[in-house]
């Protein structure tokens, strides 16, 4: 099990697929909520399985254990919620 996540990217405009597993899930809970803008440092990057693809995006996003995410609170990019 695991907590799925979409992340936008501004620059290039696409999603890209990213997950939590189960076992981190409850050290990032607090830090994740519905619509927020965050910046994620020192995360694993694969290349999606067919399998497994939500997303266009070719790679995906892990959450290590060493991951932070932070709030961004100012100088936040505007996101266009409609794309």
């Amino acid at each position: 099990m695991r907590i799925t996540i979409l992340f936008l990217d501004e620059n290039v405009n696409s999603v890209i697929h990213g997950f939590i597993l189960v076992g981190r899930a409850n050290h990032y809970r607090l830090s994740l909520k519905a619509g927020s803008i965050v910046k994620v440092v020192r995360f694993g990057v694969a290349r999606c399985s067919s399998m497994y693809k939500i997303t266009d995006h070719p790679f995906f996003i892990r959450f290590i254990s060493p991951t932070i995410i932070d709030e961004v609170i100012t100088g936040a990019p505007e996101i266009n919620l409609q794309s």
